[in-house]
């Protein structure tokens, strides 16, 4: 359940029609994630929006201290702090604002998710303040199946998606699912069990230049927690051979 008082602030903000808010360019774009390298799985597409004016925002709903990755620093608050500055350094690179919600962690987005406590319904009332904060035009976020079916996600596709499906038609932005075409899975073995989904679905497409790949491939060298050095440089050029093919793929989640 939403929490009242971010349900309140989403309908008073929804009265107001998106052309009476100065619904201008740049477009205002909202990036939802759940961890720090997330962002990687659509780096073109950020670097392109915001290359072309959009303001973009990544959200991160936790700072990844889990790892494991390829670091050496065990899990906890200090990997956690170094995850945040490398997501950090990611959106920049990207040309994006990085915002992260706080005091949920790695790994619980999926406990107990109807509890009034819980990390998912901490997640909303937080989440829906940075909507209301950025008040967005566009939203994009992790599928249903989360990539490779990672409990946070998961829940942080289906908690974004909940806010915003609460939003009266004339009052709801765009909200896009990032996906894989059928056939292009990346040959290696660290990707054979992620989801994909039917071409036919992925209608609104982002299409990226040589630059906003180049803008992607520094993001990656940002995660050095998280990948080794030859896996962060050969990432995105293996991502643009095979999956992306010059455009990151989405479909409307509604």
């Amino acid at each position: 359940m939403i929490h009242k008082t971010a349900m309140m602030a989403l309908a008073a903000l929804a009265l107001v029609p998106a052309h009476a808010r100065g619904a201008e360019p740049p477009q205002r774009v909202l990036v939802v994630v759940a961890h720090p390298d997330d962002e990687l799985f659509m780096a073109p597409a950020i670097a392109s929006l915001a290359r072309q004016g959009d303001a973009v925002t990544i959200v991160f709903a936790t700072t990844g201290d889990q790892g494991p990755g390829v670091t050496d620093f065990a899990r906890g608050p200090e990997l956690g702090a170094i995850r945040r500055a490398e997501a950090q350094c990611s959106a920049n690179a990207l040309g994006a604002q990085a915002q992260f919600l706080e005091k949920l962690g790695d790994g619980t987005l999926a406990e107990s998710p109807q509890a009034p406590s819980s990390p998912a319904a901490r997640f909303i009332k937080q989440f829906a303040a940075q909507y209301i904060a950025i008040d967005p035009q566009l939203v994009l976020t992790w599928g249903p199946d989360g990539g490779y079916g990672h409990s946070d996600h998961r829940m942080v596709s289906a908690l974004v998606s909940q806010t915003v499906q609460s939003l009266a038609a004339e009052y709801r932005p765009p909200l896009l699912y990032v996906g894989i075409p059928a056939g292009r899975l990346p040959p290696v073995p660290q990707m054979a069990t992620w989801a994909e989904t039917d071409p036919a679905l992925l209608s609104e497409p982002v299409r990226y230049t040589p630059a906003d790949l180049e803008a992607a491939k520094a993001a990656a060298m940002c995660h050095a927690t998280q990948f080794d050095e030859a896996s962060r440089q050969g990432m995105m050029g293996l991502f643009d051979a095979t999956m992306w093919r010059g455009k990151v793929h989405f479909r409307p989640a509604f």
